[in-house]
């Protein structure tokens, strides 16, 4: 799928694709198909770069923004945060979650409540 980018009072220049098209293809790497990919770059009046991006993926869509005095440390910053987004989507189906976790079975909480009842304490 082609990369989208989009300018607000900045021309896109071939450095800048070729930079979020690099960053992208590291982000591809992580083996979760990106399916429409679009990036909003836009110059403030306070001379900062604000970079918004969306990627569908499936099941989701992950959306990420960066604000920097520098584009490519806004590309950068924008690349850690979906990088982020992506790795914890990546790891989803493995992670340890409160149904699988060893809780007692009622039987067990049962078994247990039933001794405690014949504890005697000696009184001295």
């Amino acid at each position: 799928m082609t990369l989208e980018i989009t300018g607000k009072n900045i021309d896109i220049t071939p450095a800048i694709r070729e930079r979020f098209e690099f960053k992208f293809n590291k982000l591809e790497k992580l083996q979760v198909p990106l399916i429409k990919k679009h990036v909003m770059i836009s110059k403030e009046p306070n001379k900062l770069f604000k970079i918004e991006a969306s990627i569908g993926i499936a099941g989701g869509k992950l959306v990420a923004s960066a604000e920097h005095e520098d584009l490519f440390g806004a590309i950068t910053e924008l690349y850690q945060k979906l990088d982020r987004q992506l790795k914890k989507q990546a790891h989803k189906p493995n992670a340890r979650r409160a149904s699988h976790s060893e809780k007692p079975t009622q039987a067990e909480a049962e078994d247990t409540a039933e001794y405690d009842d014949e504890v005697e304490f000696d009184e001295a």
